[in-house]
């Protein structure tokens, strides 16, 4: 005699729905995850960079006796051909050697108080851009040089 059992082993619709809704739920909480974690890789990055690129220009000026005008002055010497993780040129400007205005492009903290006497030395950051006051919008994610170098991060942590 013949059996009218129809085999049923698999998955059914409901089961399929739950399982791909599970994922769903896991890449949404791993996701966000994974990018504060690339995020703080690249600003560790650019913190350690600038830190060589600070011993650079140091060196410079115990060679030469004065802060160089450019980052291009400290040639083969410059970490990361002076291109910081997010593909953004770091940003230099001789404070104590600079001429009339200079003054002017000077980063200022929220009192509007400059950050350095020196030079001044940062990454744009994530987002590309920044402003002059450190405490805007726009410069929390930069990475700078504050206190002619006894600080080094997060804009936002200064």
């Amino acid at each position: 005699m013949l059996s009218n059992k129809i085999d049923r082993s698999g998955f059914t619709f409901i089961e399929a729905l739950l399982a791909t809704a599970i994922v769903g739920i896991l890449a949404a909480i791993a996701v966000p995850a994974y990018n504060g974690y690339i995020d703080r890789t690249k600003n560790s990055l650019a913190i350690s960079q600038i830190m060589a690129i600070q011993t650079e220009i140091e060196r410079y000026y115990t060679r030469e006796f004065r802060y160089p005008d450019a980052l291009a002055d400290l040639g083969a010497a410059l970490p990361g051909v002076g291109i910081d993780p997010w593909g953004n040129a770091y940003v230099y400007l001789n404070i104590i050697n600079g001429g009339p205005g200079v003054k002017g492009d000077v980063r200022k903290d929220h009192a509007l108080n400059p950050i350095n006497t020196n030079y001044d030395l940062y990454s744009k950051g994530k987002n590309g851009v920044t402003k002059k006051q450190i405490s805007q919008k726009d410069s929390l994610d930069d990475i700078i040089v504050a206190r002619d170098g006894s600080f080094v991060g997060l804009a936002a942590d200064f």
